[in-house]
């Protein structure tokens, strides 16, 4: 079995473990990334991305945002639509920050190539990776590379950024960690991409009768669209056709029209919550899905997995530099009064948005009221574009 040595021995290479690396190289730390997949298979998945403005402001800060700037759709505001019209929440005026619509694959292409330019070690197309003594001080970890062979990385910290099928979670043993912090939603969406022109400068949320939409953009050629569906419908009940009429019926109206064009990829996503706590065992430390999930609406995952980087790099740097695990072992209490307030408003933005199953009429006429109060509130609207732009990552 080869042995190598690193400080930081990283299991994932998605937004989290990679943004980790970067943020660590900049520290001084060495880190090697132990990631499944091959590069072209990462840079080649297609995931919508909306980055808060503190996380744009992070990677342009730290190197990484000169593609983002470039070629990132920045939007002041989101529009709601309900009962047929649109209800615009003003991000510059209520709060003088916006968001970015930046796909998370072009995020890892950007922290990939500034990795490898930088010299660092990102082991791609690994397999059988496991965790050992991470209760110790000398935690460390084997793998199988791509050639078949047995391989030994010594590290003297671990971070499980491994996404939702992680399995470096499975570390933290019951009863110390919670396991009924989990909730599965009653709806699902179905996504497409569409070579078609812009419906939307900005994005759309519209609550109808029929169903939750979302109008998004890609580029100037490429959108991004959702229709909400039941979570047991099939892709293959969904013609183009009858996407297009769907979504025309539940967005076009006053100051709205949705604009056809060629279906090139379709797909059905799943609504979870999910919250590991705590975060930590020993030392190995999760960040990003591998820790906790949220649903699409709030547009909060990719950003969640960049804030605790940025907590748990510089934990890593005091206890590494300094010998102060202060910081690193308050890593969970530290994080998760984020976590939690992303849950409430990724949970807030789905309930009152999507027709939820079985509702009388009375519950539809009270999310009317709900986001008509909302949004004709300066507060309601001051509300929705604090939670939504994101909060400070310090």
């Amino acid at each position: 079995m080869s042995e190598s040595r690193t400080q930081v021995a990283i299991v994932g290479a998605g937004p989290a473990g990679l943004m980790l690396s970067h943020l660590l190289h900049l520290r001084g730390i060495e880190s090697v990334v132990l990631e499944a997949r091959s590069r072209e298979d990462i840079e080649a998945t297609i995931r919508a991305g909306v980055l808060e403005q503190n996380t744009v402001d992070l990677m342009v800060e730290t190197g990484v945002g000169d593609r983002l700037k470039a070629e990132g759709y920045e939007h002041h505001g989101v529009e709601f639509r309900f009962g047929g019209r649109g209800h615009r929440i003003a991000f510059d005026e209520l709060v003088g920050r916006a968001v970015t619509v930046y796909p998370q694959h072009e995020v890892n292409k950007d922290l990939i190539a500034r990795r490898l330019a930088d010299g660092g070690d990102i082991r791609f197309g690994v397999s059988d990776v496991q965790v050992h003594d991470h209760l110790t001080d000398r935690p460390y970890l084997t793998y199988t590379d791509p050639q078949g062979n047995p391989q030994r990385l010594d590290a003297r910290l671990v971070a499980g950024c491994d996404g939702s099928r992680t399995s470096t979670r499975g570390l933290i043993p019951e009863p110390q960690i919670r396991t009924d912090h989990f909730r599965q939603y009653p709806f699902a969406w179905l996504g497409i991409l569409a070579e078609a022109p812009r419906s939307s400068e900005e994005l759309i949320y519209a609550r109808h009768e029929r169903g939750f939409a979302l109008v998004s953009t890609r580029t100037a050629d490429v959108q991004r669209h959702y229709l909400q569906v039941d979570p047991d419908d099939d892709i293959a009940n969904w013609s183009d056709d009858r996407i297009w009429s769907e979504l025309h019926a539940r967005v076009d109206g006053e100051g709205a029209e949705i604009k056809d064009g060629r279906i090139f990829e379709k797909s059905i996503l799943q609504f979870r919550s999910f919250v590991c706590e705590p975060m930590q065992h020993g030392n190995l430390f999760l960040a990003g899905d591998a820790a906790h999930t949220v649903p699409p609406t709030g547009a909060k995952g990719l950003n969640l997995a960049v804030a605790d980087v940025f907590v748990l790099a510089r934990s890593m740097d005091e206890y590494l530099a300094r010998g102060d695990r202060a910081r690193l072992d308050g890593y969970t209490e530290e994080v998760l009064p984020r976590v939690w307030r992303a849950q409430h408003f990724s949970w807030w933005m789905s309930s009152m948005l999507h027709t939820h199953p079985g509702n009388s009429p009375f519950d539809n006429k009270r999310q009317d009221a709900e986001l008509d109060a909302v949004t004709r509130s300066v507060a309601g609207r001051t509300l929705i574009a604090e939670q939504y732009t994101g909060w400070p990552l310090v």
